[in-house]
């Protein structure tokens, strides 16, 4: 079993995997090109908010866990998690990080270090990419194995553990070495025929979810054209049915979902999906369509959208299991329509900082003030804390005139006894059934 483990490039899936290793006894070595990374967990802070890792880094660093711009030559295992990003207008994946990581992987380590592919990749990347830069600097002396990460945000130490670990290798020395290691991690492996298999593991898993995500969405907006309400075709739909359940609409985000998809259509070569790219292009589609709607009702509401202040509350992608992540979040594209629309947008969220609410260009409020400042409020994020909320006691005496709740957290009935429109996604009940009470 190895002892001395590297991981390339400590984002989000680095980070976890070396609080996650750390924690199952053997000693990591974490390397990454950014100084201000590199500054951070030195001193034991994980620049990343995820649940168990504030405590490992703080108790570890320096004891068994250590972090450079570069790997000791006598780790046995070297994991590379570095960002495959996509780019925003051509929509290609963009691998010079990985082949950079596999060159320092080689220039640094001994011929014959198992090396892991971690990062999400076309298919054949492993082999195309990762290989060839093994192969010219230890020759024929390469174990090389593709072991996708599959863990959510929020959950990640535990299902690091819990879930299945799919490992595919370059040859059977590769594979057994892989199982070898990721057994000291996993409580069950799941070995298939090679690298290749593994790379799609991956992306049929993120892909999927964006499927199926996108279908909800589908519903939701072909119910708001009829005046129905989605939830409830949905909840009817599920009663009972022995069928794979719809989803909830919903907003779809976050670092993998918001790429991969674009990844999976790179590997389909000169025959691109019949599914994925509409289900990506509906999902990405649904913040647009959500802005525009908060656009007319600013205008029916207060005979202008110009001047109005709009409360955001909930910047993260998503509210549960709580994260601050940025990446995919749907106020990304909102504030394109509001600032087009002359809306000034207050905003409020429990992990996001006020500094990251500035730079997407909102003004950081409380929040009982999102609620009493503000022309309207929008809830993008289902966070326990708006769960929680109470509208008799959140209300002062200026009242929003409207709430857009995105995942229907609150209490409907409270805001519309409260003299308040209430609108979700899909979901848009007429202005004289809303206003029942001031």
């Amino acid at each position: 079993m190895p002892s001395k483990i590297g991981v390339v490039g400590l984002g989000y899936v680095g980070l976890t995997l070396t609080a996650a290793l750390a924690e199952k006894g053997f000693t990591v070595y974490g390397a990454d090109v950014s100084p201000a990374i590199l500054d951070s967990l030195s001193r034991g802070r994980p620049h990343i908010f995820e649940p168990g890792i504030d405590d490992i880094f703080a108790n570890r660093i320096g004891k068994d866990i250590f972090v450079s711009t570069e790997l000791p030559a006598d780790v046995e295992v070297a994991v590379i998690s570095v960002s495959t990003p996509v780019d925003d207008i051509t929509r290609r994946p963009n691998l010079a990080n990985l082949a950079a990581a596999a060159r320092a992987v080689a220039a640094a380590c001994r011929p014959g270090t198992l090396v892991v592919v971690r990062s999400t990749v076309p298919v054949g990347t492993s082999r195309n990419v990762v290989l060839p830069e093994l192969q010219a600097a230890w020759g024929d002396d390469v174990k090389l194995v593709m072991a996708p990460e599959r863990t959510i945000q929020g959950q990640a130490l535990r299902e690091l553990v819990e879930l299945p670990q799919v490992i595919g290798g370059l040859d059977e020395a590769s594979l057994a070495a892989g199982v070898e290691f990721f057994s000291g991690l996993a409580q069950t492996i799941q070995t298939v025929s090679g690298l290749e298999t593994a790379e799609l593991v991956k992306l049929t898993n993120n892909c999927h979810t964006d499927l199926i995500y996108s279908f909800g969405n589908e519903i939701a907006l072909i119910a708001e054209r009829h005046g129905l309400d989605p939830l409830e075709v949905i909840r009817a739909t599920n009663v009972d049915y022995p069928r794979p359940d719809i989803a909830k609409p919903g907003y779809v985000g976050g670092g993998c979902l918001s790429k991969d998809p674009y990844i999976l259509i790179d590997s389909a070569g000169d025959r691109p999906p019949f599914l994925v790219g509409k289900a990506r292009e509906l999902n990405e589609y649904l913040p647009i369509h959500v802005g525009e709607t908060i656009v007319k009702m600013l205008k029916e509401a207060r005979g202008r959208s110009l001047g109005a202040r709009l409360a955001v509350l909930g910047w993260a992608y998503k509210g549960w299991p709580a994260t601050d992540d940025m990446r995919g979040t749907p106020i990304a594209t909102m504030m394109r329509v509001f600032s087009a629309a002359g809306i000034t947008v207050i905003g409020h969220d429990p992990l996001v900082s006020d500094d990251v609410i500035r730079q997407y260009g909102g003004e950081p409020v409380s929040l009982d003030k999102a609620f009493t400042d503000a022309d309207a409020v929008l809830i993008i994020n289902d966070h326990p804390d708006y769960r929680a909320i109470r509208i008799p006691d959140i209300l002062g005496g200026a009242k929003p005139a409207f709430i857009y709740d995105s995942w229907r957290v609150l209490d409907e009935a409270a805001v519309r006894a409260a003299g308040i429109r209430y609108a979700g996604l899909g979901y848009l009940p007429a202005v004289e059934t809303a206003a029942v009470a001031a």
